[in-house]
């Protein structure tokens, strides 16, 4: 497969790396608003709401371009868990209340993927029941990124009576409870508690409860999640090119010496590959190809759970002590990795989750 970019996605890039380095010292808060203002958030939504009509990989371009340069920005869970999933399978009411204020007004979305111990759980302990025309929810959620900012949150439920399903849940209604929890970097994340919500049942996404919802969230997920992990691990390259190109060790560069030369070739081959499996991963979801056996959204996690820190990890170790200084922008990276490596749920539910692919789900 050819994945090099064609014009369109050329100039997006280009576009965005320099909408981003001119803000890269602004705070949070105007960082967003240049985004907002450039339109690179509606790339990929319908041109109905005041977006593009392009695609996943159009929006992954800039996912790309946000990893290269670690920046902490709500881009991935505003696009990836909230205005792509509902640009995907909202009903049209739902794309009318979210989508063209994500596009004019930066309106941040977010996703509850994770449960206690259970990543991207397929029947989530999460469960709404009926109450007339509207479902009462109550379970909890981890790791929910941006969820402070969040205008409304992705909620996979299992419904009782049927199915599974995704249910739009204001962060501020009755009986919700957010609470700010560790993280690696500078990226928020929160635990949320849901005890007897009630939603409309409009707010079911998609008005389904069948499972294909919630399978699709999952996978643009990771995909983005992907995109985002291979401008990350290529900017630290990158970085670390830098260093050791330039730094002196016994009279000559640093990239002269072999022992030096092979780890930036390790570091460099584990970048090559999270690229081809984030693109082919992109590829296999725009074209509407069906989860199964070769899923490579499932193997993209997998390698982003079990070769994106121990990259960073050489490349920190290449650095010598400037690796260290959380003055120096390394250190962002490393925060940023194992950020996405708790996101795709880390590399024993990667493995999982590719067993029940190619041999079925486990029972219990």
């Amino acid at each position: 497969m050819d994945f090099a970019f064609d014009p369109t996605q050329t100039e997006i890039a280009e576009v965005t790396a320099g909408v981003l380095d001119r803000s890269a010292d602004l705070a949070d808060a105007a960082r967003w608003q240049v985004l907002v203002d450039s339109g690179l958030l509606g790339l990929a939504l319908p041109e109905a709401y005041g977006g593009d009509g392009l695609g996943l990989a159009e929006a992954g371009t800039v996912l790309v371009e946000v990893g290269r340069r670690a920046l902490a920005t709500p881009v991935l869970t505003t696009l990836a868990l909230g205005a792509l999933p509902l640009a995907r399978s909202g009903t049209r009411v739902q794309q009318e209340a979210y989508l063209s204020r994500v596009v004019k007004d930066g309106l941040v979305l977010t996703a509850a993927l994770h449960e206690p111990s259970t990543p991207f759980p397929s029947r989530p302990r999460t469960r709404a029941r009926a109450d007339g025309d509207r479902l009462v929810v109550s379970g909890t959620k981890v790791a929910v990124p941006y969820l402070d900012r969040a205008d409304r949150v992705l909620v996979p439920v299992s419904v009782d009576g049927g199915g599974t399903g995704v249910l739009i849940v204001d962060p501020l209604s009755a009986g919700v409870e957010v609470c700010a929890v560790p993280a690696s970097g500078s990226v928020p994340h929160h635990r949320l508690a849901l005890t007897d919500v009630s939603v409309p049942a409009a707010d079911l996404l998609g008005g389904q409860a069948d499972g294909t919802v919630v399978t699709d969230l999952y996978r643009v997920a990771l995909v983005a999640a992907a995109l985002t992990a291979d401008g990350l691990l290529a900017g630290a390259l990158a970085l670390t090119t830098r260093h050791v190109a330039t730094r002196q060790q016994f009279g000559r560069p640093l990239a002269t010496l072999p022992v030096v030369a092979q780890q930036i070739a390790d570091v460099y081959v584990a970048s090559r590959v999270l690229h081809l499996l984030a693109w082919s991963a992109c590829w296999q979801v725009t074209t509407g190809r069906p989860a199964g056996p070769d899923t490579d959204p499932a193997v993209a996690a997998y390698w982003i759970g079990e070769h994106l820190r121990p990259a960073l990890a050489t490349c920190h170790h290449l650095h010598g002590g400037l690796g260290l200084d959380s003055r120096y922008p390394l250190h962002r990276f490393s925060a940023a990795a194992a950020d996405l490596a708790r996101f795709v749920g880390g590399p024993d539910d990667g493995l999982d989750r590719l067993g029940d692919h190619l041999f079925g789900r486990r029972e219990g």
